[in-house]
């Protein structure tokens, strides 16, 4: 199939849909005395408006990278050398720092993974939340953004006595849900959830996922959930991308992903999920990810793939269109 027939194809599936987040061959590397670390190293993907698409894969694939990348926070050694972030339209690799200042949090957030230490500890809940929408938008009477700020709490499920309180007052899901008011308090079109939940535990991970599932639902807003736990992400995703190595390798609805995953790195994902209903062995991987200073011809994920073939020590797969909304970069399906 040419590669202009699967833009028609994928064109049609996604007919009506308005997309909010265009990445577009996106390379990240970190330089290094002996070569560059190819952290992100050609990937594309889009958000449509009003979902929420889940960023998975194990630690050091590049979940975080990207997501530094979108937000323009890539911290040297590591620069963006190529491709495009296209955000409502705008590209943001070719803005400059004031015109990013006007970008962030007026139509991009994030929520941090780390809640415990993303918010200052000697300011009071009020003054944070005050402090960000009004170096956006400038100074505003005490009585309405007051209410402003208690509106948003009520939104992420937090009581009103929060407003006078201090970080270290607040538990670790009250605090993550601090930070998820911080993110939609200038109504942003997308919103970046670095993995939200990790330090959380169970009950609480429920509480933080069911904040984000009503913020989605009242601002139609999108977002991108980077994550590990691939249950977590079955409750709460429209469409996951499973990234490995600082490549994308599928990209799909998320029923599809769980149904039948096609990569074999994506299958390994599911089949590492715990069952409840079966007592069964822990499938595992032989080998080790490459370094990514060096990556090797053909497909990246070769040396630890069960599946692989001659082909795939040789040729690149491409993330091609199998069906509707669903890529693969994979040999075994040509």
């Amino acid at each position: 199939m040419s590669v202009q027939l699967e833009r028609n194809k994928a064109a049609k599936s996604a007919a009506g849909r308005e997309i909010t987040l265009e990445v577009k061959n996106l390379k990240v590397y970190y330089g290094t005395p002996t070569g560059n670390v190819r952290a992100v190293d050609d990937v594309s993907f889009h958000v449509y408006k009003g979902e929420i698409l889940g960023l998975v894969g194990e630690s050091g694939c590049g979940k975080t990278t990207t997501a530094m990348a979108i937000l323009r926070m890539v911290q040297p050694p590591g620069r963006i050398v190529g491709g495009q972030i296209l955000l409502d339209g705008t590209d943001l690799v070719v803005l400059n720092e004031s015109a990013l200042r006007e970008v962030r949090w007026n139509t991009l957030a994030l929520i941090p993974q780390g809640a415990m230490n993303s918010l200052n500890p000697v300011m009071r809940i009020h003054t944070q939340l005050a402090e960000a929408i009004e170096t956006h938008e400038g100074r505003q009477s005490k009585d309405k953004l007051k209410q402003r700020i208690l509106d948003l709490l009520t939104m992420v499920g937090l009581p009103s006595r929060i407003y006078d309180m201090y970080p270290h007052e607040l538990s670790g899901g009250m605090k993550q849900r601090v930070c998820i008011a911080m993110a939609i308090s200038l109504n942003p079109s997308l919103i970046i959830a670095d993995e939200p939940t990790s330090a959380l535990d169970v009950v609480v991970q429920r509480v933080v996922g069911q904040t984000l599932l009503d913020v989605k639902e009242r601002m139609n807003v999108s977002m991108i959930l980077i994550g590990h736990d691939m249950g977590l992400q079955a409750q709460l995703v429209d469409r996951i991308a499973v990234m490995y190595a600082g490549h994308m390798v599928e990209v799909a609805p998320v029923a599809n992903i769980f149904d039948e995953p096609l990569h074999p790195y994506t299958q390994l994902l599911i089949e590492s999920i715990p069952s409840i209903k079966e007592r069964k062995p822990l499938r595992l991987t032989e080998g080790l990810t490459h370094d990514l200073r060096n990556p090797p011809p053909g497909c990246i994920f070769q040396g630890r793939c069960a599946k692989v073939m001659d082909v795939c020590r040789v040729d690149k797969p491409p993330l091609r269109l199998l069906k509707p909304e669903h890529y693969v970069a994979c040999h075994l399906y040509e």
